[in-house]
């Protein structure tokens, strides 16, 4: 049997339902989202996982259904209004500006100042040393902040957007496949730094198509199909081949073997 959580949900979906003209993205779908807690959202392409998250993260807003940050209703209407509330979503293009250094990556945004001569200057050295010492912190080793994002590697780009949700902190993270065409050793120390994140408090979304990749790290996971919930399992409910075959036949697939 689902241990029961007496924690308050951070955040929750109550039936969401998106429209685009006559097709149905979503309907009807229930999410909860607890700190400390690592889902695996899982579904074919096409089966509602963009869709979800843009509704989480204010990119879309639902047709139907509300959505709770902390016991609030809140509406956003822009991404902007969920990064407030700290929730950052990771996508697989990293959104990370390739000829800036890694601190300014780091600092993207919130970049700290200094007046000098009635100027006010960004303080790199500042920025350097904060982004060294905070990804250090949790574990990411980078060879230089003022490096160009360039140099780094699929997983190390990956580590940095991480550790700056971390740092600037973020509540809900959302990764977008963020193993995809990383080595099986950067894939490694990208579950690491997925754990580290839990072992903060963070929530965290994991959306994936590789279950061998999420089934270690993540708590419990959501399998969306054709724009609806199909199934809500904790980890200890199914193993890595039931979760494969209610991606390809849905919940009764299972239940059939």
């Amino acid at each position: 049997m689902e241990e029961v959580s007496c924690q308050a949900p951070l955040m929750e979906g109550i039936g969401l339902c998106k429209r685009f003209g006559r097709v149905v993205a979503l309907e009807d779908v229930d999410v909860t989202i607890h700190s400390g807690e690592v889902i695996g959202l899982l579904g074919d392409n096409g089966a509602g996982k963009s869709t979800l998250i843009k509704i989480l993260t204010g990119v879309y807003r639902p047709d139907g259904g509300e959505l709770r940050f902390e016991g609030t209703r809140v509406d956003f209407a822009s991404p902007k209004d969920a990064r407030r509330l700290g929730i950052e979503t990771v996508y697989q293009d990293l959104a990370l500006i390739e000829n800036m250094s890694i601190a300014r990556n780091f600092f993207l945004g919130a970049e700290p100042s200094r007046r000098i001569g009635g100027l006010n200057l960004l303080d790199m050295a500042a920025m350097r040393r904060v982004t060294e010492e905070a990804l250090r912190d949790i574990g990411i080793a980078v060879r230089c902040a003022t490096d160009d994002v360039c140099v780094l590697s699929g997983g190390e780009r990956q580590a940095i957007a991480i550790g700056r949700t971390m740092y600037f902190g973020g509540k809900l993270l959302i990764l977008d496949e963020p193993t995809s065409a990383l080595s099986v050793h950067e894939t490694s120390k990208v579950l690491g730094y997925i754990t580290e994140a839990r072992k903060r408090g963070l929530a965290v979304i994991f959306i994936t198509h590789n279950l061998y990749h999420v089934y270690p790290v993540a708590d419990r996971f959501v399998v969306l199909e054709h724009g609806r919930k199909v199934a809500d399992l904790a980890k200890d409910e199914a193993t890595v081949d039931d979760l494969i075959r209610i991606v390809a036949y849905g919940i009764e697939g299972t239940r059939r073997q």
